[in-house]
């Protein structure tokens, strides 16, 4: 089986860890398992892994993994802001205008 079909088939963040050969802290991966795994999916999406040799994108993946777990060692989910509704709660508010109604008008 290939290294996507793989990683497609897994369900927790362990068993990522575990198929890519990346050691983790348990309790890191405990807060911050979406953000991660999220972060990983970026770095894919950004890198063209088709037409690479099983090793190459096994490889790819791994370092993926490494760098998105990095990315949560040196600061926290609300610093990285992986997901939208983290993004929007920095995002600088528009002030409230009331619609203006006249109460005089041109008769």
């Amino acid at each position: 089986m290939t290294t996507l079909k793989t990683l497609q088939g897994l369900s927790s963040a362990e068993e990522f860890f575990r198929a890519l050969e990346v050691p983790y802290d348990p309790h890191v991966l405990n807060v911050c398992r979406l953000h991660i795994l999220r972060r990983m999916g970026h770095y894919m999406r950004a890198e063209d892994l088709a037409g690479g040799s099983d090793d190459i994108i096994h490889e790819r993946c791994r370092s993926f993994l490494q760098r998105a777990y990095m990315d949560f060692i040196e600061s926290t989910p609300l610093e990285q802001r992986v997901f939208k509704v983290l993004q929007d709660a920095v995002k600088p508010k528009t002030p409230y205008r009331p619609a203006l109604v006249t109460l005089s008008g041109a008769s």
